[in-house]
């Protein structure tokens, strides 16, 4: 645990089922200096080790450097060959893992034949790049993609990027990461610098240090974070806010309430995400409203938010829900459609679309119809039928970090005419999804398809924005789920009035004033994992 970034993301599923949507997060260094995203990482899932679907055996080595069109060979052809070929048994299948001896032109014509095959905007890559000129796949992969923006000038394509594959498969089936168990968000990410705890993790080296929401880093290992500069001093920082083993250890100082606190030490662990918190029920002058907040797609999510959903139905009552999903990057779809089915009822998604993948012209998957349809998913994964609150309305708290399967849920709503409202910032803009995949031990994240609603509609590049006037700064002198809390206080304004409270769209809570107009400098969780930024989907039929 630790930073987390802007994009939007949907957890993965485990190797060797289909996964959906990408995200790529911003190199935690580069976001403390201030500067914007990219891709990076290195990870794993998706089909089988090192396979196209329908293959069982590598084929022999093939050449091609994958430069250009001319040199662009079937991904099949040299798929599991490898410079680093792995030993031994892949835990999740049970089977040995498929590596051959190989080298490194090998992983790059497979990199450029994947791409070519699959990604969305396979015609948009640069025909003039040549693998020679790039060191490893990694490097090689990072580039082939589209250099087309959106409307606003953003680049179209900021969720590329690579994990390395146990490490995605650790993190893809329980949440599970070193760290302190506190997520932090980046106020100001230039010196001089405001970085805040966002939430911290139940039972982690965080909360035990008395750790909570709205604490300021002021120094790490006596490095000041507020106003260091220098390339040595920004990457201790990050080293130490991103911890890469259990055990590791750094010193802390935080300012809370204008008041510099005594060091504290922390000592990274495994921690676990739980990802539904802080399920409540709140009483207005006008009706009961319940109140979670959802920070991740994740498996174990499921059972949690079932839990959820019933406190509210059995003897609560609640007329409005509010979900907080301003941290939420996404995860599994499926989890976003059993979530966006109990939050409406049944007469209104029976039949219905919650979303449909849309492929390039090839269909690499050969998929059908039918395959592309995730309907909107009325039991769980153990087939019991799930609970439903149903709501007409609802209201979102977002944010930048409010990505992929995140966006989902407010999409797929939108498209069965539950009405959405939306207070906070803008969400991160990310209707795309992939299908990880697995080549020699690092697994590769490309777009491959966009997601739409039920009506048709999946054109959000740019992110959703929230309702005229409830814009409404992260307010990190109050604690999530307060209803003094600047977002949840407006949407509690906004379902009693009609309208966000006037001046909402400025709060002086982080000591700076945000504005409509002024988006970008809502915080955001620099260098989250993009596994946290993710659209993710369950194991469709074989699709051939």
């Amino acid at each position: 645990m630790g930073f987390r970034k802007v994009d939007d993301a949907r957890q993965l599923p485990p190797p060797g089922t289909w996964a959906a949507a990408a995200s790529a997060a911003l190199a935690v260094a580069c976001l403390l200096a201030g500067c914007g995203g990219g891709g990076g990482g290195g990870g794993g899932g998706g089909l089988p080790i090192g396979l196209m679907p329908g293959t069982t055996t590598p084929p022999p080595a093939s050449g091609g450097d994958g430069g250009s069109g001319s040199g662009i060979v079937a991904s099949a052809t040299v798929a599991g060959l490898c410079a680093a070929p792995r030993n031994g048994i892949n835990p999740d299948t049970g089977t040995a893992y498929p590596d051959h001896s190989g080298t490194l032109d090998n992983e790059k014509s497979w990199v450029r034949g994947w791409i070519d095959e699959t990604y969305l905007w396979y015609g948009e890559v640069p025909t003039t790049l040549k693998a020679v000129d790039y060191a490893t796949p990694i490097t090689w992969f990072n580039v082939l993609k589209t250099t087309a923006t959106t409307n606003s000038g953003r680049a179209k394509d900021r969720f590329h990027f690579t994990y390395d594959t146990e490490v995605y498969r650790q993190l893809s089936q329980g949440g599970v990461s070193a760290g302190y168990g506190m997520e932090t968000a980046s106020v100001r990410s230039s010196p001089p610098r405001d970085i805040r705890i966002a939430f911290v993790e139940p039972n982690s080296p965080a909360t035990t240090a008395g750790l909570q929401r709205g604490a300021k880093i002021l120094t790490i290992d006596g490095i000041n974070v507020v106003s260091s500069t220098g390339t040595a001093n920004v990457n201790a920082i990050n080293a130490a806010l991103s911890p890469k083993a259990v055990g590791e250890s750094h010193t802390f100082t935080f300012e809370v309430g204008g008041t510099a606190q005594p060091a504290v030490q922390l000592t990274a662990a495994k921690i676990t995400s739980t990802p539904v918190q802080n399920v409540q029920v709140i009483d207005t002058g006008s009706g009961r409203v319940g109140y979670l907040l959802f920070n991740d797609h994740i498996t174990t999510s499921e059972a949690q938010l079932i839990s959820a959903v019933n406190t509210f139905k059995q003897g609560a009552g609640i007329q409005d829900l509010v979900l907080d999903m301003r941290y939420n990057g996404g995860g599994q779809l499926l989890i976003a459609s059993r979530l966006a089915y109990m939050i409406s009822s049944p007469s209104v998604t029976a039949g219905k679309t919650f979303e449909q993948l849309a492929f390039n012209d090839k269909n690499p998957f050969h998929l059908t119809v039918a395959q592309t349809l995730t309907p909107f998913t009325a039991t769980s994964r153990s087939g019991q039928a799930l609970p439903t609150l149903g709501l007409s309305r609802v209201t979102v708290l977002t944010g930048p970090d409010t990505c992929s399967a995140s966006e989902s849920v407010v999409n797929s709503l939108r498209g069965v005419g539950v009405t959405v409202n939306l207070v906070g910032g803008t969400t991160c803009g990310k209707p795309y999804g992939f299908y990880p995949q697995d080549n020699c031990g690092t697994t590769y994240f490309a777009i491959q398809f966009k997601g739409v609603n039920q009506q048709g509609y999946g054109d959000y590049g740019d992110g959703f924005t929230p309702n005229p006037g409830c814009t409404v700064a992260d307010d990190f002198s109050h604690q999530l789920g307060d209803k003094d809390e600047a977002r949840l206080s407006a949407a509690l304004t906004l379902r009693s009035t009609g309208a966000c409270p006037a001046g909402s769209a400025k709060s002086a809570a982080s000591g700076l004033e945000k504005t409509e107009q002024a988006d970008v400098e809502q915080p955001y969780m620099p260098g989250r994992s993009p596994l946290r930024e993710n659209r993710l989907i369950d194991p469709q039929p074989n699709p051939g």
